[in-house]
């Protein structure tokens, strides 16, 4: 009997013993083997609000408690480094990428039918070909739009009643294609409301400035969608506005607190944490992306920066203060 005790007190120490030295993953607090998960992020080029989203998503799968490291790559507003990052990503078998902007998503998607692919910032998830439909997805891609139903239509509104415009002027790049989807928007407003839309066009963010130039004398007011070559350079656009006393219309809350004058907008920061809620769902709860209906951005509010207004000669109506959130 002694020596049967003995025996399976030295089986239970030893396999205790084999189980420590055994497993190199780490434990939480609980003692639980804790995966860390690899995350490729691919981004199209820096400006704030892309800036944003990425940090929202990361916030939002540190507040699930996962643990991750990430591989961020920029592609520097140049479409051709899209596909060798995305592919460089796959050959790594990262465990999800996080695609911000529609060409950098474009070529994630082109890359890989089996690593789950979450994207943000795209204005037109479908007519980009990423997903079948907003409610379903399909596929290995889920994600968050940039693109507020209400944004476009509530800007030229407006221009055409607030400013008394007659014309509008913009500034985007054609080889993106969320801008294309934004600018034939744009185009159908400016037409409801008896407007004329004139139109400059900038390939890179060198070709901004030039270009927001040529609108000057052209146009009452300058609209600039969320066009990341135009956002990306949007200091070029400011100083023309600035100088020539044209006011700035802007797509977005972040290109607002740089120096635009009003947006009808709404934070990146959250729909990038809106997509970090859903690679969450993927990695923790191993739901399908493709099962993940995407979303679009809530919360579309007006904002108004009175030290551009100034800047660009408009006298800030008291109306506008009552229905507009003021940017100092």
């Amino acid at each position: 009997m002694k020596k049967w005790k003995l025996g399976v007190t030295a089986s239970i120490l030893s396999t205790m013993l084999l189980a420590a030295c055994g497993s190199d993953e780490p434990t939480n607090s609980a003692g639980d083997s804790e995966k860390i998960f690899e995350i490729g992020i691919t981004q199209y080029v820096e400006h704030p609000s892309l800036d944003e989203a990425t940090k929202g998503f990361k916030q939002a799968l540190k507040d699930q408690g996962l643990e991750v490291e990430y591989n961020e790559q920029s592609a520097q507003g140049d479409a051709n480094n899209t596909l060798p990052i995305a592919k460089n990503f796959v050959s790594q078998g990262v465990d999800l990428i996080f695609a911000n902007a529609t060409p950098s998503a474009q070529a994630a998607v082109q890359s890989t039918k089996d690593i789950p692919i979450v994207f943000t910032s795209v204005t037109d998830p479908v007519g980009a070909q990423l997903v079948s439909s907003m409610e379903a997805p399909g596929g290995n891609v889920t994600g968050t739009s940039d693109a507020n139903p209400e944004a476009i239509p509530s800007t030229v509104k407006f221009i055409a009643e607030e400013i008394g415009a007659k014309k509008v002027g913009t500034v985007y790049n054609a080889g993106e294609q969320n801008s294309v989807v934004q600018i034939e928007q744009m185009k159908e407003e400016v037409k409801k409301a008896g407007l004329e839309l004139v139109e400059a066009s900038a390939a890179t963010s060198a070709e901004v400035k030039q270009a927001t130039e040529s609108l000057a004398g052209k146009v009452d007011v300058i609209y600039i969608i969320t066009d990341n070559t135009v956002v990306s350079a949007l200091e070029s656009v400011i100083m023309v506005a600035n100088d020539k006393d044209i006011p700035l219309f802007v797509g977005e809350l972040d290109s607002l607190q740089k120096g635009g004058f009003i947006a009808y907008g709404f934070n990146y920061y959250d729909i990038g944490y809106q997509a970090g809620e859903m690679a969450a769902d993927i990695l923790k709860n191993e739901k399908k992306a493709g099962d993940i209906p995407a979303g679009y951005p809530e919360q579309l509010k007006l904002v108004l920066n009175e030290k551009a207004a100034k800047e660009q000669g408009i006298e800030v109506k008291p109306e506008w203060k009552e229905n507009a959130e003021i940017v100092k």
